[in-house]
This record gives C-alpha cells, sequence and structure tokens, in this order.
C-alpha cells in the first residue's frame, strides 16, 4: 500500500504547518517575555501548580504582556519546581526549586526590572557571556536528547507546538515511501526495542508486515510498573504526539488501521494528555480516515490498565485488552503473527516508539552513528535512589555507569560511598563497583547478569544492605506473580521465604546453595519474562555481595543496619 501523490501529502501538511504558526509563534516570540513552568507529575508533585498559578496572578496584576505556558519535564526532578523565563536581551534562563514567593519576585524583579535574580537560577539553556548554562554541567557532555529533545520545552498540551518544532514531518516522509522502504530503514537503523528485552524492531515489524491476513493491530506498551522508574510516563506527558507519530508510522509499515495505547490507570496527567493528543490529531486529520490526503486510514483507542505488572508481558497484556485476566500466554507463536483476536499485531514500548519519528526524518545511518554497533542509538534512564541529581537523563547507548552516576548524576549525596546500582527494574541486576566502567548496552548488561529493562536505574550507598534490596525486589516481584505457571508461582515465593529468613538471622550458610539452585531453576522454567527475569537481583546480589549474605547468616548482623532484627544494643560501661 502506498500512500497518494507525494504533492498532495506535502501541501497537506504544509496547510497543517499554517494553522500551527501562530501558537507556535507565541512560543518562539523573541520580542516579549514568555514563561514556561515544568508541570509534569515531577513537577507537580514538588508544588508546580502553585508556582504556575502565581505566576499567572502576577503577570496578570501588573498587566504584562508575558504568556505563562505549562510545559513538561526538563528532566532536572532533582530541582523542581522549575520555571524557565525567555526575555529579549536575555538567554533563556533556568530557575530551580521555585516557590510561589520566588515566583512573584521574578515577575516582579526580572520580566519587569532587569534583575536576573542570579540566586535562584539553575542554567541558561544556551552557551552565553553573562550567565552559566547547562552546556557548562559535567553531564552536558554526556547527554544526547533524541526522544527527549522536546521534553520541557513544548505545551504537550498544544499539538501546534509539536508541529511547530517539526512534528509529523517524519509521517509527511514516510507517507510518501514504500511500507517496505520504511521497514528497511528501520532495519538499518540497528533500533532495538527499548521496553526491555532489545529484539529488533524492524525485524519485528517485518514478521508483523509479512503475517497472513489483512487485519492487523498496532499497540502501544505504556504499561510501565518498575520501581523508580519514569521514562514512558514522561514521555507521554511531556511530548505525547512523538509517541502517536510513531504509531502512525508503524501502522502504515505493516498495515494496520487500528491502534491501542495501553497505559497503566494510575498514569492520571499521562492519561489526561495522550488523550487529549489523540482528538487533537484526529482533528488535524493526522489520525482517522485517508490521513494527510493519503489513501492510508488509522485510528487510535486508549486503554487503561488496572496496574499489573505482568501485564507489561505481552501476551499478557492482550490478553487483559481483550477483557480478560492479564495471564500471559506460550509462545510461540508470538503477537506478530497472531496476537489481538487472533490476528497479527505489532507491539512497541513508547520510547521505541518516540524513536522512530526521528530515525525516518533523519536517516537510518545518522541514528546508527550513534552509540555501539549492536545497540545503537540512545538510552533513556531514570536515575533514583541515592544519587544528588535525581531524574531523567538520555545518553548513547555505551556510555558508562560511572560517567552516568557521576558525571550525570553528580555522585553519592553526603560524601557516602557508593556500593551498587540496581538497573533494568526488579527484574534487573545489582552490579558492584567493579561494574561501574562496564558501558551501557544490551549485551554487555546481559553478560555480567542484569538487563536494560525499560531503564530504571536506582542507586545504592553503603548504607543500603544488598540481602535487603534483594528480598525487596523478590517480594515485589512475588506480589505480582500472575500464578499461572508453578515455577515462578511457588519459585519465587520460596526464594522470598528464604530471603525472609536471612534478614530475620534465622537460616544457614548451606540454605544460599539452595537459593542459588533454585533461583536458576524458576530463571529456565517460567513461562514469561516476569518470572524468567525475577531472580536477577537474588542471583546478582549472591554473586557480588555474597559476603553480606555470609555476614547475615554467620556473624547474624547487618553492616548497613537495615535489617532490624539484627541490630543488637550493647551498653558501654564506660559510657
Amino acid at each position: 500500500m502506498k500512500g497518494s501523490a507525494p504533492a498532495v501529502i506535502a501541501a497537506a501538511f504544509q496547510e497543517l504547518k499554517s494553522r500551527a504558526e501562530p501558537r507556535w509563534q507565541e512560543l518562539e516570540d523573541t520580542t516579549r517575555s514568555v514563561i514556561l513552568v515544568g508541570a509534569a507529575t515531577c513537577g507537580r508533585a514538588a508544588g508546580a501548580r502553585e508556582v504556575l498559578q502565581a505566576l499567572r496572578n502576577e503577570v496578570k496584576k501588573r498587566n504584562l504582556d508575558c504568556p505563562v505556558i505549562e510545559v513538561g519535564c526538563l528532566g532536572h526532578c532533582y530541582a523542581e519546581p522549575l520555571v524557565i523565563i525567555r526575555k529579549p536581551g536575555y538567554p533563556a534562563i533556568c530557575y530551580g526549586r521555585v516557590n510561589t514567593v520566588i515566583a512573584e519576585k521574578l515577575v516582579r524583579d526580572f520580566v519587569l526590572g532587569d534583575d536576573p535574580c542570579y540566586e535562584f537560577i539553575l542554567g541558561a539553556l544556551e552557551e552565553n557571556d553573562l550567565i552559566p548554562s547547562f552546556t557548562d554541567f559535567p553531564r552536558a557532555g554526556y547527554e544526547k536528547k533524541l526522544i527527549l529533545k522536546n521534553c520541557g520545552h513544548i505545551d504537550p498540551e498544544q499539538i501546534d507546538h509539536y508541529v511547530g518544532n517539526g512534528g509529523y514531518a517524519a509521517l509527511t516522509k514516510a507517507l510518501q515511501m514504500e511500507p517496505v522502504g520504511i521497514i528497511e530503514q528501520v532495519n538499518k537503523s540497528g533500533l532495538r526495542g527499548r521496553g526491555g528485552a532489545g529484539f529488533p524492531t524492524g525485524q519485528k515489524w517485518q514478521i508483523c508486515r509479512g503475517a497472513p491476513g489483512r487485519l492487523k493491530y498496532m499497540i502501544c506498551n505504556a504499561d510501565e510498573g518498575d520501581p523508580g522508574a519514569f521514562m514512558d510516563r514522561a514521555i507521554l506527558e511531556s511530548d505525547p504526539h512523538s509517541v502517536l507519530e510513531g504509531m502512525i508510522i508503524a501502522a502504515y509499515a505493516i498495515g494496520a488501521r487500528q491502534g491501542y495505547i495501553y497505559v497503566r490507570a494510575e498514569y492520571p496527567l499521562a492519561v489526561h494528555r495522550v488523550r487529549l493528543a489523540i482528538r487533537q490529531a484526529k482533528k488535524q486529520g493526522l489520525l482517522g480516515r485517508n490521513i494527510l490526503g493519503s489513501r492510508f486510514s488509522f485510528d487510535i483507542r486508549l486503554f487503561q490498565g488496572s496496574g499489573a505488572f505482568v501485564c507489561g508481558e505481552e501476551t499478557a497484556l492482550i490478553a487483559s485488552l481483550e477483557g480478560g485476566p492479564g495471564f500471559p500466554d506460550y509462545r510461540p507463536p508470538y503477537p506478530a503473527t497472531s496476537g489481538l483476536h487472533g490476528r497479527p499485531t505489532l507491539i512497541n514500548n513508547v520510547k521505541t516508539l518516540a524513536t522512530v519519528g526521528p530515525i525516518i526524518q533523519n536517516g537510518a545511518d545518522w541514528f546508527a552513528d550513534i552509540g555501539t554497533e549492536g545497540s545503537t542509538g540512545t538510552a533513556v534512564f531514570a536515575l533514583a535512589g541515592k544519587i544528588v541529581n535525581t531524574g531523567l537523563v538520555e545518553v548513547p547507548m555505551g556510555t558508562t555507569l560511572r560517567q552516568v552516576i557521576f558525571e550525570v548524576g553528580s555522585g553519592i549525596p553526603d560524601g557516602k560511598r557508593f556500593k551498587a546500582v540496581q538497573i533494568g527494574g526488579p527484574s534487573g541486576g545489582c552490579l558492584p563497583e567493579s561494574a561501574l566502567d562496564l558501558p551501557i548496552d544490551f549485551d554487555s548488561l546481559r553478560e555480567i547478569g542484569a538487563m536494560m529493562g525499560s531503564g530504571g536505574m536506582v542507586v545504592l550507598d553503603e548504607d543500603d544492605c544488598m540481602v535487603e534490596i534483594a528480598r525487596f525486589f523478590q517480594e515485589f516481584t512475588q506480589r505480582e506473580s500472575c500464578g499461572k505457571c508453578t515455577p515462578c508461582r511457588l519459585g519465587t515465593k520460596q526464594m522470598l521465604e528464604m530471603l525472609n529468613e536471612i534478614v530475620l538471622g534465622q537460616s544457614r550458610m548451606k540454605v544460599l546453595e539452595t537459593l542459588a539452585r533454585l533461583a536458576e531453576d524458576v530463571k529456565a522454567a517460567s513461562l514469561c519474562g516476569l518470572g524468567k527475569t525475577a531472580p536477577n537481583p537474588v542471583l546478582t546480589s549472591l554473586r557480588y555481595f555474597r559476603d553480606e549474605y555470609e555476614e547475615h547468616i554467620n556473624r547474624g548482623c547487618c553492616r548497613a543496619l537495615m535489617c532490624q532484627e539484627l541490630i543488637v544494643y550493647h551498653i558501654l560501661p564506660d559510657k
């Protein structure tokens, strides 16, 4: 299937751009001051809505011609709420940890006056001779924003901002190509699925396109359930149209007419903004019949999951979407050949789909030159735990753990010593200090017992007990197990009971061998990805921190003082 004449599609897109121009100019206007407020979930939790209202009240009170615009997450979550002020004669300045009092002062002293309020500045957005910029931060040498480039810079509820900043140009280009040509570009780019498994994206598209049957489905997997992970949520809240554009291109490539976005109901802001984005796209002729004047028709519906972690697995997600319990199924057949309602179904993660547009727009070679040979492009991580600069970061594949944690994240707070990093979520691995110089990519992490996962990265310091960390993640996966297969249902339960006994000081050394053997069995025999990866925190912590397990059992003590039952109080006579 090929679109209509290129001239028709190009003309439809130009008309779309001309309609977007006035609203886009409001954001880009260099003749007046413009205020942007980061109001994604992280910002709102820190008080961004109150700051937003205070700014609007102060601007109105002083009768200023200064738009106050709500934007998404800039990634510097450690300094929320964030406010960006663009004023003629000054670089765009980002202020951190803004409260209502500071907000009013910024309007009075900077927007109305000429005092930039240096004491509240986090950094300027571009290099200049007046104010230190984000390019001076150590992280600037490592970050490369492809997926996150719009986040924090556009209003996610305005399709005109997305279009004005180059959005839907890739879709316009794709509709003038043969579907097989699009798949060839994605294959050539080396893009691998960003949902965790790292399966070659173009290969999955090719299988789905070649599957028999005219009726096919396209699904965006936005069921992000890892503790400490919020990348997909931030993208949906800050730049939802990038995901829609990727979905439409993917659907055109495989020949799907109906798509679904499966997102957990615990993400109310993401749900609201995606739903609004779908309505806007339909109104602008980007969804529905004859998209941009082409012969391609495609629609998207939003489906809210109830928060089951296992529904991040493809077959469990499909079962939930069909109205049944979220139980995974045996594979093969894989969803690409037999998925939703038994039809060929393409399922891609939020970050995977958000990457599609830039690849089509800039070319496969451009993307393949970023990252490593086996893992091209960038990786988005949510930095959490014992780290100075929590938040979102996007770096080229192959960047080392040390660079991400100590350069981008600015290291461990309060002068504490780094102990480990839990990468890949509850199904990932606990990696020690000796692994810090490991390049981050799909294959390197797998070789040492971890996995890329969806992109969660929890940093641990000397005050964390690795036995308790393994127990915590095991408790999570055991609770989230659907119970369909025996190895996962009973195996995770038995592993958790062993770990509970260890942290209570009620275990013996021979249990460690039983625990390791059982973990390997659960990994080998479980039905789906949840069970197959659930033992990873146990296996990696046993591999790299066995001395802590032995200390708990032999000495009955926890060096990190996390295991309450192993803390013993002594009276010092001389005190």
